[in-house]
């Protein structure tokens, strides 16, 4: 099955969800690693209760960052 590509655009804005349907915020930006284009992180902009208490890593404006390798799924959840 081919890979499925989206550009930047189409993923920030988007809410980003657990595997369990609890909600972790909506992506911001995208961290990348430049050499290979792999994805690295997201950092994600109005973050959840549930996610503040989840003792991830943040940067200097205290928003959350989630590594890439722990996301399931992005996309228009209601």
């Amino acid at each position: 099955m081919p890979i499925e590509k989206k550009p930047l655009r189409d993923v920030v804005g988007r809410l980003v969800v657990t595997k369990e349907g609890k909600r972790l915020g909506v992506v911001k930006d995208i961290s990348f690693e430049t050499r290979t284009g792999e994805l690295i992180q997201l950092l994600v902009k109005d973050p959840t209760a549930y996610t503040k208490g989840l003792s991830l890593e943040t940067n200097q404006d205290r928003e959350s960052i989630i590594p890439y390798n722990s996301i399931i799924a992005i996309g228009d959840f209601e």
